[in-house]
């Protein structure tokens, strides 16, 4: 009878083991980021229209509207002709291995210290205890890792927003300083 038991609890320990083991999943780069590439953001109308005022022709308007073009690029930093790359809004940050993941690695790890420190013929009493403790333990492991993955979201969305918000200041020291030097030049700049 004194060999039935251990035999017992050993095929009960490795079936608690097997069946934990199958919950684990291979381990992702820590903090995946899929992203899409940046797409240029069009920010809103920035067009300046103007009208002579002192009867100037159509090819003084025209290099008029490049000189003053040229300066306001240089006054604002921003030049409404290239496409100004802004990131995707729509960040989105997945904790490496998934979730469940530490909840189930160590569960298992528990079980195999738990039934390994146990006493004789309570091997799969020590495997539940010890995976059940790893259990607890990974699913701590498992909402901390999804809380830093929601603030760094929460951080690229900030970080998205001064960026936009920067472009707009942008654009608009750009329309300030076309429609200064156009009006500067005898135009009306609306």
């Amino acid at each position: 009878m004194s060999n039935v038991v251990p035999h017992r609890v050993g095929a009960v320990a490795t079936l608690l083991v097997l069946s934990l083991t199958g919950c684990v999943v291979a381990p992702a780069r820590p903090y995946s980021m899929p992203r899409s590439a940046p797409e240029a953001v069009v920010p809103p109308p920035r067009e300046v229209v103007f009208y002579p005022r002192s009867g100037q022709s159509e090819g003084l308007q025209d290099r008029d509207r490049y000189e003053c073009h040229q300066w306001a690029v240089r006054q604002s930093g921003f030049d409404p002709s290239l496409p100004h790359a802004v990131g995707s809004p729509s960040v989105r940050v997945v904790p490496a291995g998934g979730p469940g993941h530490d909840t189930a690695a160590l569960a298992v790890t528990g079980a195999l210290v738990g039934a390994a420190v146990a006493r004789p013929h309570r091997g799969a009493e020590g495997a539940l205890v010890g995976a059940t403790i790893g259990a607890v333990a990974g699913a701590m492991s498992d909402t901390a890792r999804a809380e830093q993955a929601q603030r760094m979201e929460q951080a690229y969305a900030a970080q998205e927003q001064r960026q936009q918000a920067m472009l707009e200041q942008q654009a608009d020291a750009y329309r300030r300083a076309i429609s200064a030097c156009l009006e500067a030049r005898g135009y009306t700049v609306r």
